[in-house]
């Protein structure tokens, strides 16, 4: 198949290389660009993806690179400061009963995986380039790159992140509020005891906790209240992740002893945001943490923003006109389904972060998840 009209996406993250491959696969000519020179391809330190991912990543054909290069598991874990497990739960296949409830693995991988299929699919990739001018009209978009040049488009897809530098040019003035949080993550070597996530709740932090993402790897992640920036020096990093993971028992402390290198340690603010209204201005639309983002305490940041791929993906392709009453039915589609996890999210965090010992963690855990397993 094949289709004369033209597509730039903005951000070669996870929603802009997913949506640029399946748009390619029907037809349309598809342009990325993205900010940085190496495609963000080193960066981070791993993720957690629950099986409604899974299912995006299988239909964007690379389900089987996947499950070879991380760890899946069915279960979470629920322990004591010292270690001591408390409770075991099964986890719900969101993706369905043919996908792993939840597969870890390091996120420069997955990112890796996504750039050669992005290759693979015949896209034209531009590094180094940003947007800086969207010039509208009734049939389409002149863009103006920061290189000089100009190319003319269809439609833009912005999956240019949390601090969307197009979601303001078009006038979409929300942005990313902090939460209170903030969480220092680590790659590490997998202790021989870690065959799933666990998670501790109280001693110095508000969450302890770690995911597989390979037979021999894992990531763990401290989650405290967020402190200036200005405050922590980056090369202090080490040291302060270190302070806090020692407080852990169990697995934690073989886990420690390798939070040696400031630079392999991540430390970020946990954020909330989503675009009230239309996600779109004429013919731009966003996708993805440029539409919306939650902390991660569902793990589902990813994962929302592949299914807006896939769902404007889908709508683009059966769409014989390019309308706002198209880009609307988009956002009616999925404002549904991302609020409820946004508003949980931040709720689970928010219950910590004012020490109710009574919270229905789990209850809100359970209902939102089961939103979930329906199809976006």
């Amino acid at each position: 198949m094949t289709d004369t009209r033209t597509i730039l996406v903005v951000g070669g993250g996870a929603a802009g290389n997913a949506v640029t491959i399946l748009l390619r696969r029907a037809g349309f000519a598809v342009d990325l660009i993205e900010a940085r020179d190496d495609w963000n391809a080193t960066a981070g330190s791993g993720i957690t993806l629950q099986g409604n991912a899974l299912r995006v990543l299988r239909e964007l054909g690379v389900w089987e690179q996947v499950e070879e290069s991380g760890s899946g598991f069915g279960s979470v874990g629920i322990t004591a400061p010292d270690g001591t497990v408390l409770h075991v739960q099964d986890d719900l296949r969101t993706g369905g009963d043919d996908l792993p409830a939840t597969v870890g693995m390091q996120r420069p991988r997955l990112q890796q995986i996504l750039i050669e299929a992005v290759g693979a699919s015949g896209a034209r990739v531009r590094l180094g380039t940003r947007a800086e001018l969207f010039d509208q009209d009734a049939d389409g978009v002149t863009v103006r790159f920061t290189d000089g040049t100009e190319g003319r488009y269809d439609l833009v897809i912005a999956a240019d992140g949390l601090g969307s530098a197009t979601r303001a040019a078009i006038g979409i003035e929300a942005g990313p509020e902090p939460t209170g949080m903030a969480i220092w993550r680590v790659a590490a070597p997998r202790p021989a005891g870690v065959s799933r996530t666990d998670l501790a709740y109280g001693g110095p932090a508000y969450i302890a906790g770690y995911c597989p993402t390979g037979d021999t790897t894992l990531y763990a992640y401290v989650v405290e209240a967020n402190r200036d920036r200005a405050s922590i020096p980056p090369e202090s990093y080490a040291d302060e992740m270190r302070r806090l993971a020692s407080a852990y028992g169990g697995n934690w402390p073989e886990i420690t002893e390798h939070i040696t290198d400031p630079a392999q340690v991540n430390y970020t603010w946990f954020d909330r945001m989503l675009v009230e209204g239309s996600w779109h201005r004429g013919r731009v639309v966003l996708v993805g943490d440029a539409a919306h983002c939650c902390p991660p305490t569902l793990a589902q940041g990813a994962a929302l923003s592949m299914e807006d791929a896939w769902v404007l993906a889908q709508m683009l392709t059966d769409a014989g006109t390019w309308d706002d009453a198209l880009l609307q039915a988009y956002h009616e589609r999925r404002i549904t389904r991302v609020r409820p996890v946004v508003e949980a999210s931040v709720q689970i965090g928010q219950w910590q972060l004012d020490g109710v010992r009574d919270a229905d963690v789990p209850g809100l855990m359970g209902r939102t998840m089961t939103m979930l397993r329906e199809l976006p």
